[in-house]
Formats: structure tokens, sequence, C-alpha cells
């Protein structure tokens, strides 16, 4: 079984070397995963893996591996039920008549009735419409319904409704070594290319060679500069939640940006741009970086390229505090007009449909905002956005 591991790691080329597979050996002789799969994965995980940037290759070889397996647990002892399993028995879903009948109670009114709710609530409760729970329809918790709620203590998006998340969510950066699409994304890319020879002088000039050489009457080798695309993209993706319907063809633009620019930096955001951004995902709690400070280092000449389905809450763009995840002074359209105002050449990617764009509000918000410069993305947007960017 763990020899399936080390050699799946290594088919996913993650540098594992059989020195690290042996230390893990001797860490399970020495039963520091104390029989629990979640102890051997962070064991495993320490063990064989080097470079953070191989944690989420890890992660889907070691599903993979040990998929249906949930606890090894001692013989003779029964098994217990997870609690979320038993929560989610009850979960109530309700027909299209009934969620008609719900009302949405707008921004505001929201979190002021949360605030009364915390006051007055004393324990847990589950099915109802009033209080913080589970399986109901009250604007607050978990596992219901409600057209306009904040979400506490769910696993993942169920309905897509909540204009704000009260947990600390977890996102994956993208593998930017993937190679289905990347091609053809790259020949797409280089419409966006601008040749300068800049650096040092190490490449041979075959033509100034020739002449100089027949002009002194011996050899006399010319070098000049590598020719290199002189153009600087900044990259800001948009991570987690309804994006994780687009993985994919974000990873391959990602990738193909990384190996066609040398010019080029990336940024993590979340629906929507505000004070703060991240460039690793596992550590976006801890290393924040502001959104002024990228805007002050990095130069007006960078090309400015978004990715994200623009698919939220309205309130995330146009409402102070809006963003799903935090309290924001500012409103998220505040921070997106900063950026463009710095950067005037910028475009933004939607792997949403085009055709489905004019039934999210929030797609409409931020096409106005961009000038209409948003584009599909598949191979046919990124070059419209390429011949945009080169203006």
């Amino acid at each position: 079984m763990f020899l399936t591991l080390f050699t799946e790691l290594r088919a996913a080329k993650v540098p594992v070397s059989l020195r690290e597979y042996l230390a893990l050996l001797e860490a399970l002789d020495q039963d520091l995963a104390d029989k629990s799969v979640e102890e051997f994965y962070y064991l495993s995980r320490a063990c064989l893996v080097k470079d953070e940037r191989h944690f989420d290759k890890f992660d889907r070889v070691f599903g993979q591996v040990f998929k249906g397996i949930e606890r090894l647990g001692q013989t003779g002892t029964e098994a217990e039920i997870p609690e979320e399993w038993l929560r989610k028995l009850a979960e109530r879903y309700l027909s299209e008549e009934e969620k008609r009948q719900l009302e949405a109670m707008g921004w505001d009114k929201l979190f002021e009735t949360l605030k009364e709710r915390l006051k007055e609530q004393k324990g847990r409760h589950q099915g109802g419409n009033k209080w913080i729970g589970t399986a109901g329809t009250s604007p607050f918790g978990a596992y219901g319904y409600n057209p306009e709620g904040i979400r506490i203590g769910q696993d993942k998006n169920r309905n897509f409704r909540a204009v704000k998340v009260w947990d600390k969510r977890e996102f994956k950066d993208f593998d930017d070594n993937v190679e289905l699409g990347v091609r053809n994304m790259r020949i797409a890319l280089r419409r966006l290319r601008r040749f300068a020879r800049t650096g040092a002088a190490e490449e041979l000039d075959l033509d100034e060679t020739i002449h100089e050489t027949a002009h002194k009457g011996y050899l006399d080798v010319r070098l000049r500069p590598e020719r290199r695309n002189a153009v600087k993209v900044l990259l800001f993706l948009d991570v987690g939640g309804s994006m994780d319907w687009h993985i994919q063809v974000a990873e391959e633009l990602f990738s193909a940006a990384r190996l066609e620019f040398k010019h080029f930096e990336h940024f993590y955001f979340h629906n929507c741009v505000y004070e703060n951004l991240w460039k690793e995902n596992r550590r976006r709690y801890d290393e924040k970086i502001p959104t002024l400070d990228v805007i002050r280092t990095y130069p007006s000449d960078y090309r400015v390229v978004f990715v994200g389905d623009a698919s939220m809450s309205p309130y995330e763009i146009v409402t102070p505090g809006g963003s799903v995840e935090h309290w924001n002074e500012e409103p998220g359209q505040v921070w997106m007009q900063r950026i463009l105002n710095h950067f005037p050449r910028a475009v933004w990617l939607n792997p949403v449909t085009q055709s489905h764009w004019g039934y999210t509000q929030s797609i409409s918000l931020m096409r106005q905002l961009f000038s209409d410069r948003m584009y599909p993305l598949n191979l046919e947007g990124i070059d419209q956005a390429m011949r945009e960017l080169v203006r």
C-alpha cells in the first residue's frame, strides 16, 4: 500500500527519493501516525514532500491511493458515525415554490438581525426559520436555504446564495506545470509580444561577425543581447468558491503565462479585489500583500489580466462590508478602479460561457468597471484580449 503511494507520487512528478520513503516507513514503525488517517496524511506529507509547490499534487495522489479509507481503528473497536453525517441526514431540501416564498432581508437588516440573534440565542437549533442553525430557512447557519444569508459552519457551497461566509476557508494555489491545452494558450498569448534586446551580450551576432571579419581581415566575433519579450504582465487570479468549477482552464492559462513571459507576477484574490492580495493560498491569512503596495511597486506599463467568473453577490462590488469573507471598509469597485486607473491596459478573462453573462448582475457590474473589456476564457477570447492589450 505504501509503495503504491511512493510510485504514484513519482509518476505525478513529485520529487520523492527512496531515502524519504524509508524515513516514512521508519516513522510508521515508531507508530507516529497513531493509526489515524489524518495523522498519517500529515506525517507522510512531512516526510515525502519538501516543497510547498507540490502539496496540491500530493493531495491528489493521496486521495487517489487511499480513496474510501476514513480511519484505521483498533481491532474490535466500534466505529463512530461522524456528527456531520447525522446533521446532513436532517438537511432540508425545499421545493422551488417554497424557495420563492422566502424573502431576502437586505444587507443592513441582515447584519442587524444577526447581532440580535447572537445576543439572544442560548443553544443549538435545527430546521427552523429564525435562529442560527442547520437545515432550515433561517438566513443564518448551514445546510439550509435562504435567498440571502450568512453561511456559518458549512463545508462548501450548496446554493451559491450566501452574501458572507463566517468560516476560515482554505484554497489551493494553481499548478503551474499543467500541460493539457497549454500549447494552444501559449500561441494565443504570443500576440502580446514586443521584443527587445536587453541585458548582457551573450548571443552570437552572425551578420555583424561576417561584416566586421570581412572589413578587418581577421575573425572578429560579435555578440549581442538575447532578443526577449519585453512585455510585463500581472496576472490576478480568482480562487475558491464557484471558481472551483474552472480550475483546470485557469491552471492551463497560469502555466502558459508563466512559460511565455519573462516579466511576470501573479496574485490571488477571492471574488473581488479588496485591500489585500496574496501569493500563496496556504499562507493567505499570514502573508497578506496590501493592494496599494502592488500598485506602488509595479509601474503602469505592466499589462494586467484578471481571471475569474465574476459571479458573486452584487454587495461584494458596490457595498462597504460586502466581502463574503471579511469586513471591507471600502467597496470592491473602489479597489478595482484604483487598479484600473494605475494600469490602463487591463482585461478580464471569464470562464463562464459568454451567453450566460447577462443573467448574472455581478458580471454586468464588472464588465462596466472594465469598460466592456471582458472576454471569454477560451482561445478566441484570449486572442481578442491580447489584441486589446497591445493597442
